[in-house]
């Protein structure tokens, strides 16, 4: 296992200067396309197009420098969302973006408005834009790539550093350091030993709208080392240090350390002769300052106080040689925003834009034609030749294709008794490993100190804990202890901390691994239903880069009538219909569990796969009403039934109503028919396992979607079309499409209210979901 230094690090850069030209293209190329996006290109709807020139160029020197002296073929980097066009100049240079798509920077089919993995042109290792989001990715890509290196082995063509394949990088703004998600991600004790982890602050003190008045590094480097992370702070550049060694030094670097936030950007904005005036201050050792800086050349005087350390190549390469990558680290580069171009400094600069003539200035002082933006280096300048060898180094072996293992369709069991669906998930996972061991070996469950309550203790208990090493179970030997918490690299189940967030981000780099190092992995992901919202954000957005997963939510809806409104879900049945991405299933019997549980795996881990949300329930429900087939062909077409969205679960000849439940309600819309027959109404009984993938029969059979459209057919017959009742635990909007399919009139029962303690009885009846409700919207809505 080889190890590689800091001058490793940097084996291919050059003399400084050349780095300097870089960092100076890089700064043009990326405001170009913004001005481009905006003043160049033909715009007839009128609508703001944007960008962010100075939140780019705050980064210039950041990226520049760890792109062209840092970075090895096995690291990765998040790039803060704002930033994303330093990102395409920098691939750009390195030959990996064609010209033709730096006029495209927020065009249809063109270079996307924040980086994406999955649209994006050129290589991005992670997708950002949600603020917070991209910065905690990398540390779930970390704890990912560990997973997949303990069970599968490393990837040996990536160079390794300290035991690990590659570090990963956060380029973050400090504004979004006010993301409660960062600081959970941040203090979770399962990544402290995560050395790869290197977080680079681009501390500029500003906000969207203003400087902020309070941003101090200081309580930041104290947060962070709080938690257990290296802190390394790049405050000044050589020009400041230099003033600093002077007499008077010690009083002016005492004065801009104690300077307020914005009275330090004004300085930016003004003339040597104002700096002269203002600098100073009141203080007892404004005269020394003021004697230092008398005699500075003017053009020397305004460089060195925006001279700070986040923009000098010197300062952040010793920066970078300090890492120790034993634990997390975190870099605070101080820096300006807009450095460079003429808004720098402005509090209002964050979506500014250059105005034609402020960008022809630009053109000027860095001696480039702004009717001709998009140059590249000569390949025989120093520069150029940098870039070409930067570009060798980075050049990353294809990903390796990798068939996901088989999963079986059907365990072949029928349950009995009496069970919940929570439980069954348990039961199909433990099974699962006896029936397809190479399927189970990929698979990971990850859960947020939920494990035994979600009926993941028996699996836990056979697979064991993931931790980066191993540790000693201290109540192994404890007779009483059913549970046991077994840890090591060949764990199959994680556990963080009570924070979702973290949770949902871990499984979208978890269900990343198949296109990142060619290694299909399962995440499934268990939580409470009613947190499911919580975690929506983050979750959703690991779907847009391609992280590939299962989220279980459970217990779910009123149906936990003693835990009140506060743990009572209701929009998580329609969420789950209306997530890109994503096939959602609420079973109603264990057998829909396993089933539908089964297809999502298979589902996942490939280029064409897609995620899944399972919303189960802790109510006992008795498994004989699910009539599960005892003829091999006619379960099967059960199965193919529950997978595709439902099944007709009662036919009887001469209906006259139909009643569409799903989930735990389904006892009560059984009960309802058979009351319903007593007083001479013959209903039909659906059971709706996923109103998402109804909804897109119906779409495809519409030709308003790509699909297939056989369910409704067998599911919604045109010749048994009648009235309809739909009931589910959840929002009754979920269902009420349903009535469309042939037309038909409905009422559409759910919960649309905050929920009540009580029992379930009493409960079921407050939202109308009970028998009685199911019974007297059938005799209303067939006119009895």
């Amino acid at each position: 296992m080889t190890s590689i230094s800091p001058a490793d690090r940097r084996s291919s850069a050059g003399d400084g200067e050349d780095l300097h030209d870089i960092a100076l293209r890089v700064l043009w190329l990326s405001t170009s396309m913004i001005h481009h996006a905006n003043r160049i290109r033909p715009n007839p709807t009128g609508l703001k197009v944007g960008g962010h020139q100075a939140s780019c160029a705050s980064m210039v020197s950041i990226m520049t420098s760890l792109w062209f002296e840092q970075l090895q073929p096995g690291d990765r980097v998040s790039v803060k969302p704002h930033a994303s066009p330093v990102l395409h100049a920098i691939n750009y240079l390195l030959g990996e973006l064609d010209e033709k798509y730096l006029t495209t920077l927020r065009s249809y089919g063109g270079l996307q408005s924040y980086p994406s993995r999955a649209k994006d042109p050129d290589t991005v290792d992670y997708s950002t834009g949600s603020v917070g989001i991209g910065a905690t990715a990398p540390i779930w890509g970390a704890m990912s790539r560990r997973f997949v290196e303990g069970r599968f082995g490393a990837d040996d063509s990536a160079p390794r550093t300290s035991g690990f394949s590659g570090r990963q990088y956060s380029l973050v703004g400090d504004a979004e350091l006010d993301e409660g998600a960062v600081w959970e991600a941040v203090i979770d004790p399962g990544i402290t030993e995560l050395g790869e982890i290197v977080w680079i602050v681009d501390l500029n003190r500003q906000s969207l709208d203003r400087v902020v008045p309070n941003i101090a590094a200081r309580r930041l480097e104290k947060m962070f080392d709080a938690a257990g992370w290296q802190v390394i702070t790049v405050k000044f550049g050589r020009l400041l240090e230099d003033l600093f060694a002077k007499p008077g030094g010690d009083a002016l670097r005492t004065r801009i350390l104690d300077m307020p936030n914005p009275e330090y950007q004004r300085l930016l904005r003004c003339s040597a002769d104002e700096v002269r005036t203002r600098l100073p201050g009141s203080g007892p050792d404004a005269a020394a300052i003021a004697e230092l800086i008398a005699d500075l050349d003017d053009t020397l005087l305004t460089e060195s106080i925006r001279n700070l350390g986040g923009h000098d190549l010197d300062a952040l390469r010793e920066a970078y040689s300090r890492i120790d990558d034993t634990r997390p680290t975190v870099i605070v580069a101080y820096t300006v925003k807009g450095f460079g171009l003429p808004t720098q400094g402005h509090p209002q600069n964050h979506s500014s834009l250059l105005t034609v003539d402020e960008y022809a200035e630009l053109a000027r002082s860095l001696d480039l034609d702004p009717a001709a933006p998009w140059g590249r280096f000569d390949e025989d300048s120093a520069a150029g030749r940098l870039c070409a060898a930067t570009a060798e180094r980075l050049r990353r072996e294809p990903v390796p294709a990798s068939n996901p293992p088989a999963v079986p369709t059907d365990i072949g069991r029928t349950p009995k008794g009496t069970a919940t669906t929570q439980a069954a998930l348990g039961r199909t996972l433990i099974d699962l490993t006896r029936e397809a061991p190479e399927a189970a070996k990929r698979v990971v469950t990850v859960s947020p100190d939920v494990s035994s309550t979600t009926n993941l203790g028996g699996w836990v208990n056979k697979v064991g804990v993931w931790s980066s090493s191993d540790r000693h179970d201290w109540f192994g030997d404890d007779a009483e202890t059913i549970m046991h918490w077994r840890e090591g690299p060949s764990g199959q189940h994680m556990e963080l901390g009570i924070a979702e967030t973290n949770l949902v981000g871990l499984m979208g780099e978890l269900g990343a691994t198949w296109s990142r190092w060619g290694q299909p992995l399962f995440p499934i992901g268990v939580m409470y239903d009613p947190f499911v919202e919580r975690a929506l954000e983050p979750w959703s957005y690991g779907i847009y880069a391609g992280g590939q997963s299962i989220l279980v939510g459970t217990p779910s809806g009123v149906t936990l009538a003693a835990e009140g409104g506060a743990h009572q879900s209701i929009k998580t049945p329609s969420i789950g219909l209306e997530q890109p991405g994503c096939i959602s299933y609420e079973p109603a019997f264990a057998i829909d569990v396993e089933w539908t549980l089964l297809a999502s795996i298979a589902r996942l881990g490939r280029p064409d796969g897609t995620s899944a949300y399972l919303r189960l329930s802790t109510r006992p429900v008795d498994q004989s009403k699910a009539d599960v087939p005892t003829d091999p062909a006619a379960r099967e077409r059960r199965r193919r039934q529950v997978v595709a969205g439902g099944y007709p679960l009662v036919r009887r000849d001469g209906a006259t109503v139909t009643i569409a439940a799903m989930g735990a309600v389904i006892t009560e819309a059984l009960e309802a028919a058979e009351r319903l027959s007593k007083v001479g109404v013959i209903a039909d009984v659906l059971c709706i396992t996923s109103p998402g993938e109804l909804y897109r029969a119906l779409q495809a059979r519409q030709g308003r979607g790509v699909g297939e459209s056989w369910i409704l057919d067998q599911l919604l017959p045109a010749d048994r079309a009648t009235p309809m009742v739909t009931v589910l635990d959840g929002h009754p909007h979920t269902l009420a499409f349903l009535a469309t399919v042939n037309r038909v009139a409905s009422t559409s029962l759910g919960v649309s209210n905050f929920g009540q303690v009580g029992s379930l009885d009493e409960v079921y009846k407050h939202h109308k979901i009970d028998t009685d409700s199911i019974v007297g919207a059938a005799l209303d809505v067939t006119d009895h």
